[in-house]
């Protein structure tokens, strides 16, 4: 599905296909596109060859390439659902050029929707500023998506530890991992986003402008720390699996150290029961009688106040 926003005679127009061959700047939203979509894209706007073969396989790294007539950008950025690691990726292509900008996507991105409204409700402050500027907004409201998540990341490991040192639970060591793998995911495809936009706000690309590249800085600030973000939440998840270690140790401690107390009251008791129950008629008398179970309730009490005495209770 084609959407094309098109600035004419001080004013935005919206349409379809029909609006593409008409001057002006314009902004061509392409959505789950198909090689003869894209096909006809690229006999009217030249655009190469190679950056539409990447567009019909959506599972390239971010990146900034340059053509002859055109720039392509590869961005991508996250959604999740319910779980905060059920992370959706949602891969974004433009082709920028001298007075159009063509993005491409497979999902529907509620920040791009958010871009699409506003671009209507102010067209001479958006498109009529120039379509590198649209290409900005884009990236930013990508970019800006992202800060939930960390959010939810945050709160989520929080409320990991705090359970953690109420009542260690093996489940939660399954869920630390699947938080680590998030992460994982999340570094990998920031990693090379934030040298992209880097790339962006530098000035000398033929199709930026000089005052858009201040505000691809600051997106690249942004990228700056969402990367500090997620360093910082991989080492609280290093913090949180010691805190489960170390609390699973000190419960297997607890319960060693209780068995061995039971262990060592038994003791005495099973030697005096096997001293006193051999065959002595010498030992038949009602004084020992008195005196092996006096031994038998008075040494394990001993050891249970020695054992306190030594704060080992």
């Amino acid at each position: 599905m084609i959407q094309v926003c098109l600035w004419e005679d001080g004013k935005a127009i919206s349409g379809g296909e029909e609006l593409l061959d008409r001057p002006g700047p314009k902004w061509i939203d392409v959505l789950e596109p198909d090689a003869d979509v894209l096909g006809r894209l690229a006999e009217r706007f030249e655009l190469h060859r190679l950056a539409v073969e990447d567009c019909l396989h959506l599972d390239q790294r971010p990146k900034l390439e340059e053509y002859p007539h055109h720039q392509f950008i590869v961005l991508q950025g996250f959604t999740c659902g319910k779980e905060v690691t059920e992370l959706t990726l949602h891969e974004q292509h433009f082709f920028l050029g001298a007075d159009w900008l063509i993005s491409v996507h497979q999902l529907r991105l509620p920040s791009h929707e958010a871009v699409v409204r506003r671009v209507k409700d102010d067209p001479a402050g958006t498109l009529g500023r120039g379509v590198d500027v649209i290409l900005y907004m884009l990236t930013d409201a990508l970019v800006d998506a992202q800060f939930p998540i960390m959010d939810d990341f945050s709160d989520e490991l929080e409320d990991l530890e705090d359970a953690i040192f109420a009542e260690p639970d093996p489940e939660q060591l399954q869920r630390i991992f699947q938080l680590k793998r998030s992460l994982v995911t999340l570094r990998r495809v920031l990693s090379p986003q934030r040298d992209v936009v880097g790339m962006l706000s530098r000035r000398g690309i033929p199709q930026i402008q000089e005052k858009t590249t201040l505000y691809f800085r600051d997106v690249y600030d942004h990228l700056v720390r969402l990367y500090e973000q997620i360093d910082a939440s991989r080492d609280v998840v290093g913090n949180v699996m010691d805190g489960y270690l170390s609390m699973v140790a000190n419960r297997t401690n607890d319960i060693s150290k209780q068995l061995t107390i039971f262990a060592t009251l038994f003791l005495p008791l099973s030697f005096i029961v096997g001293f006193f129950g051999q065959n002595f008629d010498e030992l038949s008398g009602k004084g020992w009688y008195y005196f092996m179970w006096a031994t038998m309730v008075g040494f394990p009490l001993g050891l249970l106040g020695w054992f306190k005495y030594k704060k080992w209770l």
